[in-house]
């Protein structure tokens, strides 16, 4: 704590803080400088995290499908289908005889159960062993434990919590318990059980649990049927559940058919459709921000603020003066400008698909004429029917012309684009690294950094030293004239005891 102009009457603290002042503006011109090499990291960071939205939605560009979207048409609701891309265009037959079905069993009388959570008692306790079918057919043996103190309900929950594609409750309304299969199909292809998917060994304790205590009967099992069906008239088929893939033909049963739907396959040009304009969308606002950077104007006036400055200036004004301090930080720099030329010599350049479509023009796609766009992919004539129509008539050369992995005249626009936007990514990660992940020496403006810091660092060691040398002056002198002042009155005194 230092104390001074006791002597003299200055505010030498205050003087000290004008003299400083103006050596701090150094200090002052580092610290800008470095608030404006994190400004244009950010930047940079703003612009890579654009173009990985961007190289996200391009794996879905490259996919067959996003092009050769079938749509399936049915003129029965009791089958429906999906179509996969290698489908072919078409009517198919299908008619189903009956469906796939659960097995299920039931008590076949009432159980005379009061309270299904009272405890079943020790003479019930112990092991007891059912068996299911796998997709083999072969037996699988399930085995639980009754304790003493485990209610009916208790039992029903281990039976259903098990792996055995079997669940039991029980109905209080009916009395009754209720045994299914999780799963719909005919699995036991034998005599065993009568042909029951859900069966106990006769003369076993678990007989004698499911028989005397849940009134079950293995003969009473309905269902575990399979569904059939037949296609085109000709081909008669089974499956053990609901669904079956045919000839890239995902059907769907709902209902048994009155005789056979016609299924009608056509490329599906609207979801193709929506799916290239979704992605044109995105590459538009991607170019709109990577134009916008090299737009912007620069105010050169407009420095940085100081922590000083701020404390004059409304949240407003800080805003208003920041937005023009930030503008065109990243103007005229080479990363951008070339990957902007890069993306826009994919788009133009023409693909050897060996189709109908090699050309961008010729699908319906432009770039934008008003060179404020800055290369902006458009519908020709605003138009979605050429696009459409290559869509129905060619769905391969689209697909190629975007997606062909070859490399050379053959490589797809979508290819190119990515080859482009990696390079850029990669470019702009060695500048400004990415956030929370490198450290200032992997990049070349995180050294920057460094290197700022370490000069502001020696400068506000260099300020102490100066501030303190500011003060030990200004303490010298005031130690002088406090000698000065006392050497005054002792000569003072001194001719006053004379006179």
């Amino acid at each position: 704590m230092r104390v001074g102009g006791l002597a003299t009457g200055m505010d030498i603290d205050s003087l000290v803080d004008q003299l400083m002042e103006a050596e701090r503006i150094p200090l002052n011109k580092m610290q800008q400088d470095k608030q404006m090499v994190e400004w244009k990291r950010d930047g940079f960071r703003d612009v890579n995290k654009a173009l990985l939205e961007l190289d996200n939605m391009m794996t879905d560009m490259k996919l067959s499908k996003t092009y050769k979207t079938k749509q399936v048409t049915s003129t029965q609701s009791g089958v429906t289908a999906t179509a996969g891309g290698k489908a072919t265009d078409g009517s198919y037959e299908i008619e189903v005889k009956s469906l796939a079905k659960s097995a299920i069993n039931m008590s076949q009388e009432k159980m005379g159960i009061t309270d299904p959570n009272e405890k079943l008692g020790a003479d019930v306790a112990g092991d007891y062993t059912f068996y299911t079918f796998d997709d083999k057919g072969e037996k699988q043996a399930y085995t639980f434990t009754i304790n003493a103190d485990d209610s009916l309900n208790d039992v029903l929950t281990k039976i259903t919590e098990d792996d055995n594609n079997v669940r039991a409750f029980y109905d209080k309304q009916a009395d009754k318990v209720v045994f299914e299969t999780t799963r719909t199909g005919n699995y036991n292809t034998t005599d065993e059980f009568g042909g029951a998917e859900i069966g106990w060994e006769a003369g076993s304790s678990a007989s004698s649990f499911f028989t005397d205590v849940l009134k079950l009967d293995v003969a009473n099992e309905k269902g575990g049927s399979d569904a059939e069906f037949v296609y085109n008239d000709t081909l008669e088929l089974t499956s053990k559940n609901n669904n079956y893939e045919i000839n890239g033909l995902n059907l769907n049963f709902t209902d048994v058919t009155n005789g056979a739907a016609k299924l009608v396959v056509t490329n599906d040009t609207e979801e193709a459709f929506d799916k290239i304009m979704a992605f044109i969308d995105k590459y538009n606002e991607v170019i709109e921000t990577l134009n916008g950077t090299q737009q912007e104007e620069r105010y050169r006036d407009f420095k940085p603020l100081t922590e000083e400055q701020k404390k004059d200036m409304s949240e407003k004004e800080i805003e208003q003066w920041e937005e023009k301090a930030k503008s065109g930080i990243l103007k005229g720099e080479s990363i951008i400008s070339s990957s902007l030329f890069s993306m826009r010599n994919g788009w133009y350049s023409k693909v050897d698909t060996g189709g109908k479509f090699n050309s961008l023009t010729e699908i319906g796609l432009e770039t934008s004429k008003n060179y404020l766009d800055g290369g902006k992919i458009v519908l020709s004539n605003g138009s979605e029917d050429k696009l459409k129509a290559a869509l129905q008539e060619d769905p391969e050369s689209v697909y190629k012309l975007f997606s062909n992995s070859e490399e050379g005249s053959s490589r797809g626009i979508i290819n190119r684009l990515d080859d482009s936007l990696k390079a850029t990514r990669k470019q702009i990660d060695e500048r400004a690294g990415r956030s929370g992940t490198t450290t200032l020496e992997n990049y070349t403006l995180g050294k920057n950094l460094k290197d700022i810091d370490n000069r502001i660092s020696a400068f506000e060691k260099k300020l102490t030293q100066v501030e303190t040398r500011y003060w030990n002056q200004f303490t010298a002198m005031e130690k002088a004239i406090q000698r000065m002042n006392s050497q005054s009155e002792m000569l003072m005194g001194q001719f006053g005891n004379m006179m």
